[in-house]
């Protein structure tokens, strides 16, 4: 099948899910349905994916937001946007799809967080590596072991993610583990270990010396514009529905997409 057909298949998918949503919620004799699908139905519509794809979203002209897990080209991702703008809830998306679409031989993720409770939903999944605490030792350990598990992985086979919430957690940890990081934000996607970092817009500007590690960077809502302004350079982040909208670079426009709700 070329690419044009397989656009045109992911279009109408979501269209089909957008008209039952629709369906559903305005019949009289069905209760209110949420107002976005829930992840594991827009994937089945969209299925079968590419191994490589990793599903970041839903893009508002009905395609779907992959990265390629693949290609190195795209780095690291930032995420960032002001508290509540569902910073956490993109990584637990990307998480929960890579599940859905990918065995753990292929993909596994491992989490760093200083919530753990809000992941509890993801304990026990055999894709789950592990969630450790930002501020515990373990969070310096699972840092050392991936830069070892990259540099003994040439590219081949599984791929890890390294889900973070809060740059700022771990560059203020010592400088082993600093340095750490810096490697697997510029040798990890090479390797297989993508990073996704989270960072509330009104930090960016203590974190500017890492902000230039990341190309590539999803930005959720951001109400003050000098905030926005520093993360996108040039365009303001205050019309993104908070908790389910973001946007991503494409040339010199930002591309809107929504998350679907995990079931």
């Amino acid at each position: 099948m070329n690419e044009t057909n397989q656009l045109d298949l992911m279009l109408n998918a979501l269209t089909e899910i957008m008209q039952e949503e629709k369906a559903e919620q305005t019949s009289p004799l069905s209760p209110p349905a949420p107002a976005l699908p829930d992840l594991s139905k827009v994937l089945n519509r969209l299925a079968p994916l590419p191994q490589e794809a990793l599903f970041l979203g839903m893009a508002n002209d009905g395609l779907p937001v992959l990265l390629n897990l693949y290609d190195p080209v795209p780095g690291p991702i930032l995420i960032a946007g002001d508290t509540s703008s569902g910073k956490t809830r993109l990584l637990q998306t990307i998480a929960r799809a890579a599940e859905i679409l990918h065995p753990s031989e292929i993909v596994q993720y491992g989490i760093v967080t200083t919530k753990p409770d809000e992941w509890e939903k993801l304990y026990g999944s055999e894709h789950n590596a592990g969630i450790y605490h930002a501020e515990e030792e373990n969070t310096k350990e699972l840092l050392q072991s991936l830069v070892t598990w990259a540099h003994n992985n040439k590219g081949e086979g599984q791929s890890i993610l390294l889900l973070i919430e809060g740059l700022e957690k771990i560059t203020s940890l010592d400088t082993q583990t600093q340095q750490n990081l810096r490697w697997l934000l510029l040798r990890g996607p090479s390797r297989r270990v993508w990073t996704f970092v989270t960072l509330n817009a009104s930090r960016a500007e203590a974190q500017l010396e890492w902000l230039d590690f990341f190309r590539t960077r999803l930005f959720g809502s951001v109400e003050n514009s000098e905030h926005a302004l520093l993360l996108t350079g040039n365009s303001p982040l205050n019309q993104l529905a908070t908790g389910e909208e973001f946007a991503m670079r494409e040339g010199s426009l930002l591309l809107k997409f929504w998350l679907p709700m995990i079931d």
